[in-house]
């Protein structure tokens, strides 16, 4: 297969190509590193890749900024920042992208466990994560030509502990080899409109 694999440079960009070099012939898209560079936030910036790209049979989104602070701070504009770059910015990435699938591809989202379970300073992650996680199963029922759309949900990874852990005070850090698998099961399984949690 010819996979694309947007934010492959990040922690779990990185360990998805890696899961999937070695049987498929994956391309590395992101914002400042990779084969092709690529804003999401942008409609012209994702049709150039996609135009370029050519016929793909699965895309990846491990993309996407969000806004972590206080909730009596927040202003409209600080919680904008995921609704345009990890919410919409997937959104663009399956709504463009369908249209450069094969029949039969795929396309996976990531999310996060925080669209379930909140955490403080996290309004802004869990209203994204959710809204996206909605996305996929109403994509999933309308998508043609058995086009297929799931998401992944993983905790904290254990790469990110020092950054992120004491945002996650008594989460269970998972690595992001195990996290890995749940991207291969939406790439090369045959399930649709699933969200695939990845919680410990």
């Amino acid at each position: 297969m010819k996979i694309l694999v947007i934010g492959a440079s990040g922690t779990v960009g990185r360990a998805v190509v890696a899961a999937l070099a070695g049987r498929h012939e994956v391309i590395r898209a992101g914002r400042g590193h990779g084969d092709y560079r690529v804003d999401i936030t942008r409609d012209d910036s994702v049709e150039d890749l996609f135009r370029e790209i050519g016929p793909l049979d699965a895309i990846v989104s491990a993309a996407g900024g969000l806004h972590f602070g206080p909730l009596a701070t927040m202003r409209p504009a600080d919680f904008n920042i995921g609704l345009q770059d990890k919410l919409l910015g997937q959104v663009r990435l399956a709504l463009l992208g369908q249209h450069v699938l094969r029949d039969g591809g795929s396309i996976t989202l990531t999310t996060g466990i925080v669209a379930e379970e909140p955490i403080l300073q996290g309004a802004n992650a869990t209203a994204v994560n959710a809204s996206v996680e909605g996305f996929v199963r109403a994509a999933a029922i309308e998508l043609p030509r058995g086009l297929r759309i799931n998401a992944v949900s993983p905790t904290m990874l254990t790469e990110s502990q020092a950054a992120y852990g004491p945002l996650f005070p008594g989460f269970e850090p998972v690595p992001a080899e195990r996290v890995t698998l749940a991207y291969v099961r939406s790439v090369e399984g045959p399930q649709t409109g699933r969200v695939y949690r990845v919680w410990q």
